[in-house]
């Protein structure tokens, strides 16, 4: 990171940092993309039982995961006022944290997986499935946490094209393995959906041991000497991250949670349209990856200027990066509009489920409109370390406007189970504006406070 004059200069460092971050970001949601492609080549019976698996895996993941975004603010900001002492402990202490959440994760999932898989209505196999592929996961949680952290460190200092690497390295090594452990190639066993937890579990502890290599060995990562001289780990520390972690993590938990919710109340309808369900799904979860990079890559930017009180080169950061995911969103509406044949094509090949597919894929372009609107102006938000009224707006935006709706939609109306996804559409829509409004209100704060003179 470093300081920018003019809006030309502002959108080259922007696009520089995004454009890695998209290609991570991409490349991690293309496992479970592939989990889920390649789970839809062993059977209809693999694809909806690592559905359900990903769909109740995701929002977790996701949730937990915003307490360690936390890391990514703190550091940005002490980048800015140029406080680098401090730095290596922060991020060790990051890690404790990491660890700690990965093993309760673990033991929570060990006591309730079995109680919510038999509360749903769900055939047998696909249930069997479901829980070993979540089992599975669970052996690569603690070094997919750690990794997490440290891409948080190494985004926070502007080096986002070195998690892309690693991501990248990564992605094909986990197909490789997703084709050996689901379908049972050169002597391995033939494991359907259960491999591909397998393949992706395996692949997390890859992505760790280079992210350690790489900032252990690596300028400018090795200057700040991070696994030297540990520090015993201490709650202040803790309660710093979690104070802005846990409104990220619910936050973003909330937003998740919705589709998984909405995927477990459609298992009373049958195997192919919680199929097709989950693939239109995977695939606007693969484009929902814009607008979260831009969203991270505001954090970066927008955290680094406030942290140099630099209040309008903040606000130039967060109008280049909102303006920019919606115009992507608008390109990205057109192109699944002209190719939805082809991309429901991809999970499956019985004609009942593509077709089915194709109809739940018009919805996912709706959308994502809304998420390409939402998801950066979190991201500036973060930036601020304002993230309470986010989780606010989140909570009564999704659960309490969104799933209220498409619940009375499907029930009440011919659309039934896509009266889920026009909830959806409305929970993100107003989540939306409701955060525009705050927005607008943290920058007029920000500057009343550098200037007492400002109306």
């Amino acid at each position: 990171m470093y300081e920018t004059k003019t809006i030309k200069e502002k959108i080259k460092l922007f696009f520089i940092i995004f454009f890695p971050i998209l290609i991570t970001q991409v490349s991690l949601n293309l496992m479970t993309f592939f989990d889920t492609v390649m789970s839809g080549q062993a059977g209809a019976v693999d694809l909806a039982g690592v559905a359900i698996g990903s769909s109740l895996w995701v929002p977790v993941f996701t949730g937990i995961n915003g307490i360690l975004l936390a890391i990514t603010p703190i550091i940005s900001q002490l980048l800015g006022a140029r406080s680098y002492d401090s730095l290596a402990k922060k991020v060790q202490q990051a890690i404790y944290l990491s660890m700690i959440l990965a093993i309760i994760i673990i033991i929570l999932g060990g006591l309730f997986i079995n109680p919510i898989l038999n509360m749903m209505n769900l055939e047998s196999e696909v249930r069997f499935i479901s829980k070993y592929y979540l089992i599975s996961l669970g052996l690569g949680i603690i070094p997919l946490f750690i990794f997490n952290t440290l891409r948080c460190f190494m985004d926070a200092l502007g080096q986002t094209r070195v998690s892309m690497i690693i991501i990248l390295i990564a992605l094909p090594i986990n197909i490789i393995l997703n084709y050996l452990f689901i379908f049972g190639k050169f002597g391995f066993p033939e494991l359907g959906g259960i491999g591909a937890g397998i393949a992706t579990s395996l692949t997390y502890w890859l992505t760790s041991i280079l992210a350690i290599l790489i900032i252990h060995k690596m300028k400018p990562f090795k200057e700040y000497q991070v696994f030297s001289a540990w520090v015993k780990p201490k709650t202040k520390h803790w309660k710093e991250q979690l104070k802005i972690g846990i409104p990220i993590g619910f936050a973003i938990f909330f937003e998740t949670s919705i589709f998984a919710a909405i995927t477990l109340l459609m298992s009373e309808y049958n195997t192919n349209t919680i199929a097709a369900h989950q693939a239109a799904m995977s695939f606007s979860s693969l484009l929902y990856m814009i607008p979260l990079s831009v969203g991270m890559a505001l954090t970066i930017t927008v955290g680094y200027e406030v942290g140099a009180k630099r209040l309008n080169d903040a606000k130039a950061y967060g109008y280049i990066g909102i303006s920019g995911g919606i115009f992507i969103a608008l390109l990205n509406g057109m192109i699944l509009f002209l190719f939805n044949d082809y991309v429901a094509s991809l999970y499956n090949s019985d004609p009942d489920v593509i077709a089915l597919t194709v109809q739940f894929i018009s919805f996912a372009i709706v959308y994502q409109l809304a998420d390409a609107f939402g998801a950066p102006i979190q991201g500036a938000l973060r930036g601020y370390k304002d993230v309470n009224m986010t989780l606010i707006i989140a909570l009564v935006s999704y659960w309490g406007i969104g799933l209220p709706t498409g619940w009375l939609l499907a029930n009440f109306t011919s659309l039934e189970p896509f009266g889920y996804w026009v909830g959806i559409i409305v929970g993100l829509s107003t989540g939306a504006g409701a955060l525009l409004v705050r927005l607008r209100y943290v920058q007029k704060k920000y500057d009343k406070q550098q200037n007492p003179s400002v109306d």
